[in-house]
């Protein structure tokens, strides 16, 4: 649902980047220095997306996005601010620290509210808590909230989402909302869901793709069909192969723990041979 914008083999590149930013940032002033930080800002949000994301290291990310919040507030860029605080509400809340993500949610809304956010923009804030929750074991709020942001978004409002914000769209709110249904074992509604969301999938959604694949191979596997689920994880394989998504290989990793029951059948030794086949296994070792 969060995938970033951007392939890891770029992530260097960003890093270079917001170094180069970094630097710049203290020889400016005025209004040259409000348009270096907010870049720098945007830069480091970025890297921390990847870094979270793509490359699983939350660490490294919290501290991206602390840079990334100070350069937003040298550009006094209140809907960045909020965005990256979101972002760092993510950090414990897929750790399930419920009171820490907690406040800095609370705090992504307050900054939403100084700037004129777009209903994409409030719809997605409400998405990530529904994650955050969804994680902490609470999926009835999880879907409140998910229903909430499906409300805002079909009233809309007068705001256009900025340029950076290209990480959220209805389909990536339906793939979630699937997923907390299938944590909430409605199974035949995250079924129904999930696979509107892979119908409604674009190209811009690959690896978002992989995550709902995965889901939906969890859907069958929670409803004891083996095969069904084995075909589609072998299907979020394959698109992995082509978009490595460090995410969706958790979620087809948690799908194989489900089929241990029928471990010796052919189509869970079949999805064993593509899941440790070379490339998926130094995919997985090497991030």
């Amino acid at each position: 649902m969060y995938a970033s914008v951007l392939p890891t083999h770029l992530y260097p590149p960003v890093i270079e980047h917001t170094r180069l930013g970094a630097h710049l940032l203290g020889e400016t002033e005025g209004v040259g220095h409000t348009i270096v930080a907010t870049a720098l800002a945007e830069a480091l949000l970025l890297a921390g997306r990847i870094e979270f994301f793509d490359l699983r290291q939350p660490d490294d990310a919290d501290a991206t996005f602390v840079r990334a919040l100070q350069a937003a507030g040298e550009a006094d860029d209140a809907l960045l601010g909020s965005a990256i605080l979101a972002h760092v509400a993510f950090v414990p809340g897929w750790a399930g620290r419920g009171d820490e993500y907690a406040d800095r949610m609370r705090a992504a809304r307050t900054y939403a509210r100084r700037a004129p956010a777009s209903a994409e923009f409030l719809a997605w804030l409400d998405a990530v808590e529904a994650e955050c929750e969804t994680i902490s074991g609470h999926p009835r709020e999880a879907l409140r909230l998910i229903e909430h942001a499906e409300s805002i978004l079909a009233a809309g409002n007068e705001h256009a989402s900025p340029d950076w914000f290209t990480w959220f769209s209805p389909v990536r709110l339906a793939a979630f909302k699937g997923n907390t249904q299938l944590k909430a074992g409605h199974l035949p509604q995250a079924h129904e869901t999930l696979t509107a969301a892979l119908t409604n999938a674009t190209p811009a959604d690959d690896k978002q793709r992989t995550v709902i694949l995965g889901d939906l191979a969890a859907v069958q596997a929670a409803q004891h069909n083996p095969e069904t689920a084995c075909g589609y994880a072998e299907q979020a394989l394959q698109q992995l192969a082509i978009t490595w998504y460090a995410t969706g290989m958790h979620r087809i990793l948690e799908v194989r723990k489900a089929l241990q029951p029928w471990a010796e059948q052919d189509c869970v030794q079949a999805l064993d041979d593509q899941l440790y086949g070379w490339q998926a296994t130094l995919s997985t070792l090497q991030r």
